[in-house]
């Protein structure tokens, strides 16, 4: 079986690029195609593999800063690919609108009865400023916002027909699923995506890993708009609490510059932290804060639970998959700075146990993961 991994682009490191890492050991000889590279962390993890780039990565300024104005492009960008000679793609898709390359089920021909590869999208979400979710793109100035609403209209028109050529879709939620359904009217299959829990048992042996020595709040995410980043900084700084963000300013957001300008003494910019030290981070946390409004999983939550690790997470999205309210962390309804402070000072309230969040991040098993996408495929593909 011949398989090709489509992402949308090489940059940035995220819980998508996760997946398309995971996908790239279970398929090691299967080449990477993406619309363009900027050199970063994933670019990094992807040393050894085959990378295929479009005709787009070789305009001046296109990876850097471009690409999310002359996102019309992306009808021209994928129609450039010919997967002919591969059996399997899977699609890795959130906001470049990155699929379309299957037959929609429709009959083939080749020498096992296909007339081109059978596609598995793999969705993150539907593309959130088509529409209508939070994304950095709404969070703009208002002649930038005028004109992405305004190519949205067009360009939704482009992502329904192309989700119509996929095969099978794979929602990584029920969230998600429930997206899919509604924008695109297809039943994906639900596989959630990996994390890390296998050395994670030994968590017990860093210090200040449970307990009352444990002093401070944790936030793990780029830095950009739509994230509930600046609620959280609030919040830190009207109740006095120690707060740590680790990640990296994205995009064009002004996020970044409104925490350094507006962040209290107990608020900590960490910038990027390597995966080999989030675990202590993790582990030593008083609790994860998980903030962003109709967010699509968020793959930080089970990865904080599986160092045992309470959850203060807004009620929405998919966070209520992960977070069980009162057992593994504490759900808030209200989005807003006294909601989230309501958060804090009800998870004071109770009592987690770092076991019982430790077994709730085991479904999300890289192994799990590897076992149910490979199931999948391969009893599609041998129908």
């Amino acid at each position: 079986m011949k398989v090709a991994i489509v992402h949308d682009s090489v940059g940035e490191f995220g819980g998508a690029e996760r997946v398309v890492l995971a996908l790239s050991k279970i398929w090691p000889e299967a080449p990477i195609y993406t619309s363009f590279v900027r050199h970063g962390q994933f670019l990094e993890k992807l040393k050894g593999k085959r990378i295929i780039t479009s005709w787009a990565n070789n305009i001046p300024f296109f990876a850097t800063k471009l690409h999310s104005p002359l996102r019309f492009l992306a009808p021209l960008i994928w129609g450039s690919f010919d997967f002919s000679e591969y059996d399997v793609v899977i699609s890795s898709s959130s906001w470049y609108i990155t699929k379309g390359w299957g037959n929609a089920q429709s009959a083939r021909w080749n020498g096992r009865g296909s007339k081109g590869p059978i596609e598995f999208c793999y969705c993150h979400t539907p593309p959130r400023w088509l529409y209508g979710f939070d994304s950095p793109a709404n969070k703009k100035n208002p002649f930038i916002k005028a004109y992405i609403a305004i190519l949205a209209h067009f360009m939704r028109i482009y992502d329904f027909e192309r989700a119509q050529k996929v095969d099978y879709f794979i929602a990584n939620s029920e969230n998600i699923k429930k997206r899919i359904e509604k924008f695109y009217r297809r039943e994906p299959k639900v596989i959630y995506p990996p994390i890390e829990t296998k050395t994670n048992r030994g968590n017990q042996g860093i210090k200040g890993s449970r307990g009352k020595e444990r002093k401070y709040y944790l936030i793990v995410s780029r830095i950009t708009g739509g994230k509930g980043i600046e609620m959280a900084v609030k919040a830190a700084n009207r109740l006095r609490i120690p707060l740590k963000i680790a990640g990296s300013p994205s995009g064009y957001s002004q996020t970044y510059e409104w925490i350094k300008k507006n962040a209290g003494p107990t608020v900590e910019l960490l910038g990027y932290v390597p995966d080999g030290e989030l675990g202590t981070l993790y582990a030593r946390a008083k609790a994860f804060l998980a903030l962003q409004r109709d967010e699509d999983f968020g793959m930080t939550l089970p990865e904080a639970l599986s160092w045992g690790t309470p959850v203060v997470a807004y009620n929405g999205g998919g966070y209520p998959e992960s977070v069980t309210h009162g057992k593994t962390g504490v759900l808030f309804d209200e989005y807003s700075v006294e909601g989230l402070i309501g958060g804090i000072r009800k998870l004071g309230g109770i009592r987690v146990k770092s076991e019982d969040c430790r077994k709730a991040a085991q479904k999300f098993s890289s192994a799990r993961f590897k076992k149910e996408i490979q199931a999948y495929i391969l009893s599609k593909f041998s129908r």
